[in-house]
Parts: structure tokens; C-alpha cells; sequence
């Protein structure tokens, strides 16, 4: 199966408020589409969040990797076999997000070439949702809102806002919600790796069963020794960029890793899970932001893996005004239902990615 012709398409969706991550506050999500098309006719997408702090791209940097390096390759390429292409995009070093949206679309082309389904069988599968930095009263309300609009029954809590006012996020929302809902704190690296641990056993006193990036995570022996002191597992996410990283972490005593399609491609996160199942490591499906195409797109993954601690965390299309599907997935009691379909595209209205698109000199 040959490459016929491609496309990209850059678009932002507009968020209900404004959301604090921890490195910028938006009012939208930007967002870039790939689309391949193959010479049997069938039609292949994959979309990213492309953020110079999150991805190490921008809409511009990702449409030029693609059309100046990496199309010349793929067009040489037999795109049934997705594990070749992915190891001929890695002889090119660095641009992971364009090679992220090659990987992906490559999966959803094959998936649409073989009209099988893209779930494996799966009607639904259950979410958690993301509670981001706001003052813990107005945390621990949309906790109760999201609780009550959708069922969900696993929130991941972001602290990095100052180990006191993350005490009184998790207190405010624990009052909010009870005690039958299940609590992890993502820091984003907020602290240092003198205060971890103390801020680990905080946490895990206030309810968090999983406690991720409370510091910048190094696969070495400190790492080692937080894991092995801390009363909660430790996840693993932005230190964590490859396959090789993965191995190292997992050598250290890591038990659990954020696995991103959306960050690493379907390829990776799948060598990623094997990795981790091998060794007793479990894969946590982690957000990058995605809409509900890129939360669908994630969730093919989150269908493979065997078991996991907790929900995909890919439920963030929420909180977004618009959508570029056909039809928003359905989430309640906390999971999402699948829709019957074959591939990505499919799911597209294309119309709506016209009337969000932003500019993009491809």
C-alpha cells in the first residue's frame, strides 16, 4: 500500500473557560490534522496538540517536518507494514510530533485498508477526568459538576500551586466528592527533588493513590529511592520521552508510566506497554490535550492494554465548546461508548475542521 496524496489541517477548539495548564493559560486548543490517502482509496488521520512546551513543535514546524523530510520518505514506503515506516521516520533524529502524526495516521490507514474495527470489539471503556489549576473551591466544584454530569469515578487532581494550597485542593475535593471516588495528584514537576518525598507522603496522607511528577524525574538512583520510600506509586510522564527511557525508568523500580499515543505514536506506546507489562509496570493512557478525534484515536490503544490502575485519562474533549466529529462520544457512569466505525476518517466533518482552521503555511 502506496501513498497516493496527504493533507494537513490546523484548527483550534474553543475551551468553556479559560484552562491553566502549567506553563500557559488558554482559551482554546490548538490542534493539527494529518490525512493520508493511499493509492487502494483508503483514507488514514491522526491529530496532535502541537505545543513548543509539551511536543517541542509548533503547527508551522510540525507541517514543515512533513512535507520537507518526512513525505519524500514515506512515498518510498509500503505503509501496510507501520513498524517499518516508524523505524525509517526514526532515522531522521529529533521531530517526534510530525513522526507522532505519521505513526498514527499510518495505524488508522491500515485499520481503514482491512475494515476491521478500531476497538476490538470493545461498546465502551472507562475515562477519568482531569481536574486543571484553578483556587481548590472552584476545583472541587467541577469536580462535583463533572461527577454529576458523567459519572466519572476517577479524578487526577494537577497540584504544582504550592504544597499548601495543593493540601486544601485535595481536602476541598475530597468534601466535595467522597470518599468513593479515587484521587491522583499530577504536580508537573513543580517541585524540587529535595521536597519530593515529603510532598509524595503529603498527597498519599490526603487520598491520592498515584502521585505524578511531584519533580523532574532522572531514571537514576534517587529515583530509585523516592520510588522505593514513597507510600504511593510514582508515575512517570515528561521524563519519560522514548522507548529507551521507558527501559530505564523500569530499571529503577518504576511502577508506573504515562503511555501517550498522542506523545509517543501507537508504535511506541505499544512497545512502551510490553515493556512495562514484562516487568510488572503498569501504563497509565495519559491526555495531551486532545479533542474527542484525538481522544478516540488514543482510546484504540487504551482497548489493547490488558488492565490498568486507572482510566484513560483522554476525556478532555470536554471541556471544549466545538468539536471536528460527526457526532461527540456519549460519557456517562464514566465511560465513553465507542462508536461502531472503522477508521478515523470516517468520524471527520470536515466541514467543521474548514470553520475552526487557523493559519498554517504548509
Amino acid at each position: 500500500m502506496r501513498l497516493s496524496d496527504h493533507a494537513l489541517f490546523s484548527y483550534a477548539l474553543r475551551y468553556e473557560r479559560p484552562v491553566r495548564w502549567s506553563d500557559v493559560t488558554e482559551h482554546a486548543a490548538p490542534l493539527v490534522l494529518l490525512r493520508l490517502r493511499s493509492d487502494c482509496g483508503a483514507v488514514g488521520i491522526a491529530e496532535i496538540t502541537p505545543k513548543p512546551t509539551w511536543c517541542g513543535a509548533t503547527a508551522r514546524s510540525v507541517a514543515a517536518a512533513i512535507e520537507d523530510i518526512f513525505i519524500p520518505i514515506i512515498k518510498r514506503l509500503d505503509l501496510s507494514d507501520v513498524p517499518a515506516v516508524r523505524r525509517a521516520l526514526d532515522g531522521v533524529p529529533d521531530n517526534a510530533a510530525a513522526k507522532v502524526l505519521i505513526d498514527n495516521a499510518c495505524w488508522d490507514l491500515n485499520a481503514a485498508a482491512a475494515g476491521r474495527a478500531l476497538w476490538g470489539g470493545r461498546e465502551r471503556i472507562e475515562l477519568s477526568w482531569a481536574l486543571t489549576r484553578q483556587a481548590p473551591h472552584l476545583m472541587a466544584r467541577e469536580a462535583a459538576d463533572m461527577i454529576a454530569a458523567y459519572g466519572f469515578r476517577t479524578l487526577k487532581v494537577k497540584g504544582g500551586q504550592g504544597v499548601d494550597v495543593d493540601r486544601a485542593v485535595m481536602r476541598e475535593v475530597r468534601a466535595a466528592v467522597g470518599d468513593d471516588v479515587r484521587l491522583y495528584v499530577d504536580a508537573n514537576g513543580a517541585y524540587g527533588v529535595a521536597e519530593a518525598a515529603d510532598y509524595v507522603k503529603a498527597m498519599a496522607d490526603a487520598g491520592a493513590v498515584m502521585v505524578e511528577d511531584p519533580c523532574g524525574f532522572v531514571p537514576d538512583a534517587r529515583f530509585r529511592e523516592l520510588q522505593a520510600r514513597s507510600p504511593a506509586p510514582l508515575l512517570v510522564d515528561f521524563g519519560c520521552t522514548s522507548l529507551r527511557d521507558a527501559a530505564l525508568f523500569i530499571e529503577q523500580g518504576a511502577r508506573a508510566l504515562s503511555v501517550k499515543p498522542g506523545r509517543f505514536g501507537l508504535t511506541v506506546a505499544r512497545d512502551m506497554s510490553r515493556l512495562a507489562d514484562a516487568a510488572g509496570c503498569a501504563s497509565i493512557v495519559g491526555l495531551m490535550g486532545e479533542s474527542a478525534l484525538g481522544s478516540l484515536a488514543g482510546l484504540q490503544f487504551a482497548c489493547s492494554l490488558n488492565a490498568s490502575p486507572l482510566p484513560a485519562e483522554l476525556s478532555w474533549f470536554l471541556a471544549m465548546q466545538e468539536q471536528i466529529v460527526t457526532a461527540v462520544p456519549k460519557v456517562a457512569d464514566g465511560h465513553l461508548e465507542l462508536p461502531p466505525a472503522t477508521s478515523m476518517a470516517s468520524l471527520v466533518d470536515w466541514d467543521a475542521v474548514q470553520r475552526c482552521a487557523t493559519a498554517m503555511p504548509c
